[in-house]
């Protein structure tokens, strides 16, 4: 995850857009952005049910992924 990361962070460096669709939590709190569908999965998702910063969604902990994410990061 480590070296994904460095490579992401390289290419952001270099001033290229980079999009990452993943589930890992230290590549979502690594993020500037997050954009979370659901609420749930299959039929019951595919809707933004949150937009914005890692802080933002940790501290909102207004979904499933936020609530995973919080406890990632201890919080």
């Amino acid at each position: 995850v480590e070296q994904l990361l460095g490579l992401l962070d390289r290419l952001v460096d270099s001033g290229k857009s980079v999009i990452v669709i993943e589930h890992h939590q230290a590549v979502m709190a690594h993020a500037d952005w997050i954009i979370d569908l659901g609420p749930g999965a299959g039929h019951e998702g595919g809707r933004i049910v949150f937009e914005g910063t890692p802080a933002d969604l940790v501290g909102a902990r207004s979904t499933l992924t936020g609530e995973h994410l919080a406890a990632s990061v201890g919080t």
